[in-house]
């Protein structure tokens, strides 16, 4: 389903707030809740479930569009990490092709922007969730993950973005668990909070 139309329509609209402003996330997110608005009115006139497929990495560190990416009725991914999720897509494609080779090998992206990937933002995926194991998972806070030997700018930077990111995580759709701290669930951390870790 096109979606430009419904895009350029908000944006008009917007134009007494955001026009004279430069791009930026705002209308990436115009595009994200346009696919969000438009995936529950098929659900609903479809009588459907929507499953949303964001995993835990970027749930943890906020990569994901509340109202856009993260519509659903289940989060089928919620506590599977992205390394986990390439990991899983290996296998089931053990015997034949079934989940496209090219969404496998391709980098990540968002889609947002052009050339978009999320290591623009984010360090790659395998420090990114052993971080987030550690802090999750384990309970470690940052200095005893900074000396694992994690690079102390990054791994602040994660836990402050994971910290963050609790108001969206509490209005996400509910998971299924599969770790020992499934989030929404094993761990509840106010929205507002000034402890640091």
């Amino acid at each position: 389903i096109a979606i430009q139309g419904i895009i350029d329509a908000a944006e008009k609209e917007l134009q007494p707030i955001i026009g004279g402003t430069p791009r930026d996330t705002t209308e990436e997110n115009i595009q994200a809740r346009t696919r969000g608005l438009l995936i529950m009115a098929a659900s609903n006139k479809l009588n459907a479930l929507v499953l949303s497929t964001g995993n835990k990495s970027e749930l943890a560190v906020g990569y994901c569009t509340l109202y856009g990416d993260m519509v659903g009725g289940l989060a089928i991914l919620s506590d599977v990490l992205k390394t986990k999720v390439y990991e899983l897509a290996h296998f089931i494609n053990r015997k034949s092709e079934i989940i496209p080779q090219n969404t496998i090998v391709k980098a990540p992206s968002a889609e947002l922007s052009p050339n978009q990937v999320d290591q623009d933002t984010l360090p790659p995926y395998p420090v990114l969730d052993k971080i987030i194991t550690l802090y999750i998972e384990e309970q470690m806070s940052s200095s005893q993950i900074i000396e694992l030997g994690f690079d102390p700018d990054i791994t602040k930077e994660i836990i402050r973005k994971i910290d963050l990111n609790e108001y969206k995580r509490k209005q996400a759709a509910p998971g299924l668990k599969i770790s020992t701290k499934a989030f929404g669930v094993e761990r509840r951390m106010p929205i507002v909070q000034k402890y640091l870790n």
